[in-house]
């Protein structure tokens, strides 16, 4: 039975009881700081992390202290470094970090950004300034630093899979290609880890001829979703995550939760899921997606 764990008291009592309406539900979300939460899981708990944190710059969720509004990259890179040295305690020696990280530019000076009808959730109270050592329209290469970072903390940086978007949002830029890719970085706790390949499988260019072996670029659409969290990766790439890197009735960790798309994809695999999320709102809005209200 899936349930909901809470930092705030007021709200735990709501979310419990509507969660205890099925048993479908294999997942449970912990309301509250991904940093502090994580200190309270015991070592090894979980098999494998899925995961896609706020992108740096790019997206103003309301929230103080929220990861992704540093006005220093070092400082987002290091935040990230910070919360992924402990999940990585809390992950069996044999488990595996599966991260989504897009790019961004830097802001050429702007200090705010406008709202967008085309893009839900542009709009930005705040722009962190162009970083030391870079220019104004640098592209910034966060998922490269981020993840050289994670390396140089002791995670083995096993495989970066290309996540390329065949239906990607068009840009108005006149001077650059319209970025229609993201990052997927596998790593491991230990040198010899879980995955399962068979899992993941692809279909060869001859159908007859069987399946081969997953390739590094996975295409795969975007996937629009009716609720309020306005950065929602899809579920066909959680799933490959979740297939490669757990078994059934494993449990799977997503610090950074969002609308719920790992727990989504863990129900529909039959593995365990905690998901961490630091705002009531979209707590909120993955339980009723995992009861499938919405």
């Amino acid at each position: 039975m899936g349930k909901v764990l809470q930092l705030f008291p007021e709200f735990e009592e709501d979310l419990q009881s509507n969660l205890s309406e099925t048993e479908r539900n294999l997942c449970e979300i912990v309301v509250g700081d991904a940093n502090r939460v994580l200190l309270g899981f015991p070592e090894g708990l979980f098999q494998t992390i899925v995961t896609s944190p706020p992108y740096w710059g790019l997206r103003d969720y309301g929230i103080e202290g929220q990861i992704g509004a540093e006005m220093d990259v070092n400082a987002y890179i290091s935040n990230l470094v910070v919360l992924f040295r402990e999940a990585r305690r809390t992950l069996a020696s044999d488990g595996t970090l599966w991260l989504n990280l897009g790019d961004s530019y830097t802001s050429g000076g702007r200090t705010w950004r406008d709202d967008d009808a085309k893009n839900k959730g542009r709009g930005m109270s705040y722009r962190a300034p162009t970083p030391t050592g870079l220019k104004p329209k640098d592209l910034i290469g966060i998922p490269w630093r981020v993840a050289f970072a994670l390396q140089s903390d002791g995670w083995y940086l096993r495989s970066d899979m290309i996540w390329n978007k065949p239906n990607c949002q068009p840009e108005s830029v006149k001077d650059r290609p319209t970025r229609s890719h993201e990052y997927i970085f596998l790593f491991s706790k230990s040198e010899r880890y879980f995955y399962d390949p068979e899992a993941i499988k692809e279909p060869t260019q001859d159908k007859r001829q069987g399946r081969k072996n997953r390739r590094s670029v996975w295409n795969i659409n975007t996937e629009p979703y009716a609720g309020a969290h306005f950065a929602v990766y899809p579920r066909s790439l959680a799933r490959l995550c979740v297939a490669a890197g757990s078994k059934e009735g494993d449990r799977v960790l997503d610090p950074f939760f969002g609308s719920g798309t790992t727990g989504v994809v863990c129900n529909e695999l039959r593995r365990q899921c905690t998901g961490i999320e630091i705002s009531n709102e979209y707590a909120d809005l993955a339980r009723n997606r995992l009861l499938k209200r919405r």
